[in-house]
């Protein structure tokens, strides 16, 4: 069996998946070191517990890890010299991965002999080309690796593996909504991605959940200036986005919370969302389908809405029974441009890249 570890700064994810890749067990903690485990070893003991699962019952683990920086562009073994090129980018991802690197540990000291393996979400869009992932920076800054990377790439790939399972084949041009979160957008063109809007980190692109999503880099400044670095990166991760714009992070509540700013809030997550989209479908030369995952993507048929209805110029329109209704298919018969709900599927990617590895490497 196969252990999925998705560890999160105060959470853990697991999931366990057998040799055909059906999840046979899953479990999760929250508030690590807050009430909840002491600590990620300690959440990975009862989380392996609660599934009835011993490390001697395992073959392998894989880790998600999110920032895999400009080498680390393949699931890969993690080794010490991979791990140490995790820890390189743990800055540019700091919600992320340190976290993932606690997971790797924790379960290091947990069962030592078990293989590891890593999944990055920024492997994916490496087939980026250099025009989209380059900025217009003196030489000096792009050599020490200032560029546009992107991320959810391991959910925007489950998209890919999904769409093709249920429709067959790729659409040429499709553009992914990630929303949740953390939120971002993809264009995929012949099933490779050729522009997103995260970035350099997950700060950039849309708005999100404490997240801005994109600014001028001069208030960056003026916020560093003014607040001191640290104090400037808690306030950009932290205590922006749909909490700094309405108070409050998360979608569900903001609908019901009945005010001004929050209603104001949920039009900034639609209004950049679809301006976003307009980029990503010039990158692609148009779209011939879409499709929404993530939890407010999944769930939240408002914001489906209004987003698709913001597209109606590049031809989307779309079934409102359908969405209403959470249903896979979001479009009518003979629409010109497709419109899926699918979900999310980030944790039997990272244990088919895993299992491919270990095929890869023999008994």
């Amino acid at each position: 069996m196969l252990l999925v570890v998705n560890a999160g700064s105060s959470s853990l994810k697991l999931a366990v998946f057998d040799h055909a890749l059906a999840q046979v067990a899953q479990a999760r903690t929250e508030r690590i070191g807050a009430g909840g485990a002491a600590d990620h070893r300690a959440a990975l003991q009862i989380g392996l517990a609660e599934m009835g699962i011993q490390p001697g019952d395992l073959r392998a683990a894989a880790h998600r890890v999110v920032h895999g920086g400009a080498e680390l562009t393949a699931p890969c073994r993690v080794t010490p010299a991979v791990v140490a090129q995790i820890d390189a980018c743990a800055a540019l991802a700091p919600l992320h991965n340190p976290a993932n690197l606690t997971g790797i540990r924790a379960l290091a000291a947990l069962a030592p002999e078990l293989p590891q393996y890593a999944s990055f979400d920024t492997a994916f869009h490496a087939t980026n080309p250099a025009v989209a992932t380059t900025y217009a920076l003196p030489s000096a800054e792009r050599a020490a690796g200032l560029r546009r990377y992107g991320f959810h790439g391991l959910s925007y790939a489950a998209i890919l593996r999904c769409v093709r399972a249920f429709h067959g084949t790729t659409p040429d041009r499709l553009l992914v909504f990630h929303l949740g979160n953390g939120a971002s957008a993809c264009a995929l063109r012949g099933g490779q991605s050729v522009a997103t809007t995260m970035g350099y980190s997950p700060l950039d692109g849309l708005t999100m959940g404490t997240r801005a999503g994109g600014l001028d880099p001069a208030v960056v400044l003026d916020l560093a200036r003014r607040h001191g670095v640290d104090a400037a990166g808690h306030l950009l991760n932290r205590e922006s986005g749909l909490l700094g714009l309405g108070g409050l992070a998360d979608v569900r509540a903001l609908r019901g919370a009945g005010t001004a700013e929050a209603a104001f809030a949920l039009d900034h997550f639609a209004y950049w969302a679809i301006r976003h989209a307009g980029s990503l479908i010039a990158a692609m030369g148009g779209v011939d389908a879409v499709v929404f995952t993530g939890g407010i993507g999944e769930n939240d048929a408002e914001m489906r809405a209004e987003i698709l209805s913001g597209l109606a110029w590049a031809g989307v329109s779309f079934d409102p029974d359908a969405n209403r209704r959470h249903e896979l298919c979001l479009h009518k018969s003979g629409d010109c441009v497709a419109i899926w709900r699918v979900i999310a599927d980030e944790e039997r990617q990272i244990a088919i890249e895993a299992m491919q590895i270990i095929a890869s490497e023999g008994p």
